[in-house]
């Protein structure tokens, strides 16, 4: 019987949480000419997306191959894009943050306060705060009766 020689998996490509060979944390990406930041409302499938952009516009997004069944994008992730000048109404999607990057770059006053207040209200549809919507909820006698 031969011996396995592969590599591993599927798991052996997606690195471990954004960690470098050295164990650091990446390197934060700021904007350059041409790029901008953007909240992805929602996936419209096959690596489109529909981005709200920090100019207040919604654009077309397109995932950039490379990132193509590697990194997980999903409606609520705050995205680096590039723009195109050919066509206003589309944009190419290159790198996702992670809630620590994006908590970085509004300290640094990079993301615009909508985008980041849009991205905390939202959070992948998780309570921040810990507490249910419904625990602000009352009761009278009659409608526990009427149950």
């Amino acid at each position: 019987m031969a011996k396995n020689k592969g590599k591993g998996g599927s798991g052996r490509r997606k690195g471990k949480n954004g960690q470098d060979d050295m164990g650091t944390a990446r390197e934060l990406l700021f904007k350059e000419d041409g790029q901008g930041y953007g909240y992805l409302n929602k996936t419209l499938g096959n690596g489109r997306f529909e981005v709200f952009c920090d100019d207040g516009v919604t654009r077309l997004g397109i995932l950039r191959g490379k990132l193509r069944k590697k990194i997980w994008f999903v409606a609520g992730d705050v995205v680096l894009h590039g723009m195109r000048d050919f066509q206003a109404a589309k944009i190419d999607i290159f790198h996702k943050y992670t809630s620590n990057e994006v908590e970085n770059l509004y300290e640094y006053e990079e993301v615009p306060r909508i985008l980041y207040n849009m991205y905390k209200n939202d959070v992948h549809g998780h309570d921040q705060t810990g507490e249910n919507d419904e625990s602000d909820i009352e009761f009278s006698g009659d409608d526990v009766d009427a149950i």
